[in-house]
């Protein structure tokens, strides 16, 4: 990674600046003649109406996740964060001594052009310059690594950031289980590189042995897996040291019980929970925005909101089956060079699905994923 600070010059959304001119002179003037407003007026490429600004003493930084522009701060200023949630307009900064700041985003950072839905998620690093009491300004947002995104509205959702692990949190029953779902999760996880690990909640409620076959399919692709129980403790000791020392994020549909899991792993917290419809058996939303809470026994937890739909991002249907484990050995031996794996003769994905090599279901989730249907 490296940084140089210049002046950057930088698209921004539009109609960051308000009307120049107002649209409504005939009503204002009836029929006044025309030649007493302002003749020749225009826009030009560097006039107040183009997108484009120059940011000065702006770090441009680049890694493998992209590039940032990352506006100049006063650092004797301002104090490093890290935010815990995001409500509204309204992000919670907690700085380096454990103070809870409320804090405003920089105009700068609001308007500057991105694919991102929101400038400022749960877990990102942070400088804020403080503002009165307890509150204050988000200067700067730093780059980001470890990120759990979706696709909502042709944009870039970032529901957190700065995480090394993904807990995929599924129940046993009420809700039913979407192994669909979790194959997205687990795409997500093999792009970015975090850890996943499958959680399976509310093993109480079923002969467990009814789930050693879809156990058996992950865990023979190198995936951890653990049967738990909120409710009667089953695990939740193995959970617990799985979440130790490491930035985590707790991610799944509504109704699966991971705020009740936190709770039990981290008493103290008191965090709102729910019951699950009895007539659509699908979980009521209870935790409403992402949040990050810091372990006693080190590291940090983010909490998420149910996810009903979780469309990927970034992710071309040419890439999929190379975030699918058991595929990868046998993309290579294809007849086409451009094989789908769908429809195609001589395909060896196909073959190895018939011959019992792959399982079939998580074929069937990789055909779905890769033409595209939402889960």
């Amino acid at each position: 990674m490296t940084g140089k600070k210049k002046k950057v010059r930088t698209s921004f959304r539009k109609n960051r600046e308000v009307r120049t001119r107002e649209n409504d002179v005939t009503r204002q003037y009836g029929d006044a003649n025309a030649e007493d407003h302002v003749q020749g007026e225009r826009i030009s490429g560097k006039g107040a109406l183009t997108r484009k600004r120059t940011v000065a003493g702006a770090e441009v930084v680049e890694d493998e996740a992209g590039t940032y522009i990352l506006p100049d701060v006063d650092m004797t200023i301002c104090r490093p964060g890290r935010v815990l949630r995001v409500q509204g307009l309204v992000s919670i900064v907690r700085d380096e001594s454990g103070t809870l700041w409320r804090c405003a985003t920089r105009r700068l950072l609001k308007t500057m052009s991105t694919d991102q839905r929101h400038v400022v998620a749960a877990g990102d690093h942070v400088w804020f310059r403080p503002e009165g009491d307890e509150e204050g300004i988000i200067e700067r947002v730093e780059p980001r690594r470890g990120l759990l995104s979706r696709t909502s509205r042709g944009r870039q959702h970032v529901l957190v950031a700065n995480v090394d692990q993904l807990v995929i949190v599924a129940s046993a029953a009420e809700p039913r289980i979407k192994p669909n779902l979790i194959d997205r999760f687990l795409l997500t996880s093999e792009k970015t590189q975090i850890r996943p690990v499958i959680c399976i909640n509310k093993i109480d409620l079923v002969d467990p042995a009814d789930m050693m076959p879809l156990v058996g399919v992950y865990s023979q692709l190198g995936y951890e897996v653990l049967l738990i129980s909120a409710a009667t403790g089953q695990n939740i000791d193995q959970l617990r040291e799985l979440l130790a020392g490491r930035d985590s994020v707790l991610s799944g549909q509504s109704g699966v019980g991971k705020s009740s899991l936190l709770n039990v792993i981290e008493p103290g917290l008191g965090l709102r929970v729910n019951t699950v419809s009895a007539e659509s058996q699908k979980g009521r939303h209870t935790t409403t925005t992402a949040e990050l809470f810091p372990l006693a026994s080190g590291g940090h937890v983010i909490d998420t909101p149910g996810i009903r739909q979780f469309q990927l991002w970034d992710v071309s249907a040419e890439e999929v089956s190379g975030y699918f484990r058991e595929l990868r050995p046998y993309v290579s031996q294809c007849r086409f060079p451009d094989c789908t794996h769908t429809h195609e003769d001589f395909c060896a994905v196909k073959d190895a699905v018939a011959d019992g090599r792959i399982d079939t279901r998580r074929y069937e989730s990789y055909a779905q994923i890769q033409a595209g249907d939402e889960p």
